[in-house]
């Protein structure tokens, strides 16, 4: 364990004006309270508070920070008290711990909905305060460090929550040497084979070619040299988990895996980057596809610095990155350089990011979010991925994940731009709005006045931006649409029973159903939620008529308009229960699919023709045919006792073909008459369970649609 003179020098070193007195007393009492305590490893448990802490001061972190890491556990595992802790350290102090204590009790890797919630409490605890993340890491870093003690279960669990959330968390916060490093400690767990394998390479390798880095090291520094540029000149070979993550991404081996070594040149100004990267190039065949400039175009998190991928010694790809000492400063520590100390004073790094600004826009796109799948989409979305760089027409630029489409890029300029996106060109090419965008590309966002987002939006945009704006949109839409239509329903079913659905009535029977108010009565009565007669039963339970018998036909399919007729598209054939969209055709009417239809790819760019419908709940006469696709033994009696099955099922068979005759088995296609989606599930159990059923399952063809057009 670090003593206490230990930790107050390592912190002096960077601030000669800290605050000793306190430092020592927050080590004191953090001892004190820990004390007759120990860790899995034998070791006092207060060594781990230590630890934490001078992780921390390698990032040059303030004293409140380091107190924080002394002190991180005394609330959660000891006799210590928030007031007490305030008392002794003062309010700042006492709130990071509190934050602290927070973020260690949520289980980030549980369930969805409980993991969807953790993550909202620990983007609020980030905005109040990011530096109990940074605790959090530093203490979940030393853990992975110490990690052998645990139980081999408890070893997987963390390994992979570290994998799935400190990691990327980490990343996302600029503070790359940490991700790298979380990232292996977790490979070494989860796949040890795998790294093991990755350090047997490894050293066949240096055996084979020798330490190439010290040569390559040397090279670069005889070009600076030559091209009179003062420079520091770093090299690495990367991390194995890095470069299993290339091997599984490319698909390659070790041996065909080019790039595994990097080099840092850091230099003592912005002008010397752009010179020593021009002394690379000269020297060296630059890789093309693998230059990125984030000195001029910066990420989020403040990090700037140039990225270049050559040819070096022997063919071997080397990934060079260029930057000046302030940018290589945030660059080691990302957000957390806002707090870092030089000489004493805090660092007055003109790189680094207002962590508030930051993390307002990490969040605020997350807020509105009311389903926790699509929070936590959303939340996995922005912290996974990488960035590609498009330009308005303008020429400003727009950062967005890989993988962006024009949707996305809408959005990331403004709401209001992307709820009205009609199309795009890129690069002046009009190009569907699925298109996958790259970088340096530029991009015109097509608007028109009255456009409003398609459902199919979600399953194009990739940004958690553009995907909350889309949810919210086609929420208001859709209140809106289902408001005006649930009025339509109360006031027939008010006028029949003789009553007038006044607001008030609206009111009262929105109190008796315990909802919020009558424009959500509205809203659930449209959307087919509840029905009219529950809503006259509210207020006169005695003139509600009975229950009529099986939806007909006619009024099915909620969504379409007094003049507008309905038919199921052959290639799904959708029953009443899935989720359907409509495609409008000019003198037909509506074909109503499928949500999942593969045929509606072809109705991509043209949104004015999409419908959002809705089976009308309740119970549907057996009207509406769905294709089986069913092998059955070739023996006597099968195919009549398969029929029999049907019928006792209460479906109809309106066709039957034979697709393949084997001498052991039939293969045949039946059309059967269903109720609904919850029918089909019956039917196709009980031919499962059949003895001489070698197989069954729905037929869906979009090849159906096609002839059907033609």
């Amino acid at each position: 364990m670090i003593p206490a003179d230990d930790l107050i020098a390592l912190v002096r070193n960077y601030n000669p004006k800290t605050n000793e007195t306190l430092i020592r007393a927050a080590y004191d009492y953090g001892r004190a309270m820990h004390e007759g305590q120990f860790r899995r490893s034998g070791e006092p448990y207060f060594s781990h508070p230590v630890a934490v802490a001078a992780i921390l001061t390698e990032q040059r972190l303030d004293d409140a920070t380091i107190i924080t890491a002394l002190l991180h556990d005394t609330i959660e595992d000891t006799k210590a008290s928030y007031s007490e802790v305030e008392t002794r350290f003062g309010g700042e102090i006492a709130e990071l711990v509190d934050g602290v204590t927070k973020l260690t009790n949520l289980q980030l890797s549980s369930t969805e909905t409980q993991q969807a919630e953790n993550f909202r409490k620990l983007f609020m605890a980030m905005s109040k305060d990011l530096r109990v993340i940074l605790v959090k890491l530093a203490d979940r870093l030393h853990n992975m460090r110490t990690i052998k003690a645990m139980s081999a279960e408890k070893q997987a669990k963390k390994a992979r929550e570290t994998m799935d959330i400190y990691a990327p968390l980490a990343g996302r916060m600029g503070m790359q040497w940490m991700r790298e490093e979380l990232e292996d400690l977790a490979f070494k767990v989860l796949n040890p084979e795998g790294r093991a394998s990755i350090m047997r390479r490894f050293i066949m390798l240096q055996k084979e070619t020798g330490d190439v880095i010290p040569r390559i090291t040397g090279d670069m520094r005889t070009e600076l040299e030559k091209a009179g540029i003062e420079a520091q000149v770093l090299g690495r070979a990367k991390k194995p988990y890095s470069i299993w993550r290339k091997m599984q991404e490319k698909g390659m081996g070790f041996s065909r895996l080019s790039d595994i070594y990097g080099f840092r040149i850091i230099t003592d100004n912005e002008m010397d980057c752009y010179r020593a990267l021009g002394a690379i190039h000269q020297r060296w065949r630059a890789v093309p596809g693998r230059f990125k400039d984030y000195i001029s175009q910066p990420k989020s998190n403040g990090y700037r610095s140039i990225h270049t991928t050559v040819s070096g010694r022997d063919g071997k790809r080397v990934e060079v990155q260029i930057r000046t000492q302030a940018m290589h400063d945030v660059a080691e520590t990302g957000v957390a350089a806002h707090w870092s100390y030089r000489d004493g004073v805090r660092s007055e790094n003109p790189f680094a990011v207002d962590p508030a600004k930051w993390i307002s826009g990490l969040t605020e796109q997350f807020t509105s979010e009311e389903d926790h799948e699509d929070f936590l989409e959303a939340v996995k979305l922005e912290m996974y991925t990488d960035k590609v760089f498009c330009f308005t027409p303008k020429g400003e630029v727009v950062k967005l994940p890989k993988g962006a489409t024009p949707i996305d890029f809408a959005y990331a300029i403004h709401t209001r731009i992307g709820n009205a996106c009609v199309g795009a060109k890129v690069d002046t090419m009009r190009v569907p709005l699925w298109t996958r965008l790259k970088n340096g590309q530029s991009v015109e966002i097509i608007t028109a006045e009255g456009q409003t987002p398609q459902a199919t939006w979600l399953d194009i945009a990739t940004t958690g931006k553009a995907k909350t704006a889309i949810r919210r949109a086609l929420r208001e839409a859709d209140r809106q649409r289902f408001s005006k239509l649930g009025r339509e329903l109360a006031r027939a079913a008010f006028e029949h029973v003789g009553k007038r659905a006044t607001d008030k009535a609206l009111d009262t029977a929105a109190k008796h159903l315990r909802l919020s108010d009558r424009d959500e009565l509205l809203a659930r009565l449209g959307s087919a939620e509840l029905t009219g007669r529950e809503v006259v039963q509210a207020i006169y339970p005695d003139l509600t008529p009975a229950k009529s018998d099986a939806i007909d036909r006619g009024r099915a399919v909620i969504g379409l308009s007094s003049d507008q007729s309905f038919d199921r598209a052959p290639c799904c054939q959708p029953l009443p229960g899935e989720r359907i969209v409509g495609i409008t055709y000019r003198g037909r009417g509506v074909v109503v699919h499928a949500i999942d239809c593969e045929a509606l790819a072809a109705y991509e760019d043209q949104p004015e023709r999409w419908l959002d419908l809705h089976w009308h709940s309740g119970p549907h006469p057996a009207i509406y045919a769905a294709t089986l696709d069913l092998t059955i033994g070739n023996d006597a009696g099968v195919l009549g006792r398969i029929c029999t099955l049907i019928g006792e099922q209460k479906a109809n068979i309106s066709n039957l073909v034979f697709v393949d005759r084997k001498p052991d088995f039939f293969r045949l296609h039946i059309d059967v008459d269903l109720r609904d989606a919850e029918h089909l599930h019956s039917l196709v159990t009980a031919l499962e369970a059949e003895s001489d059923v070698a197989a069954v399952s729905r037929l869906r063809d979009p090849a159906l649609l096609n002839a059907q057009r033609n």
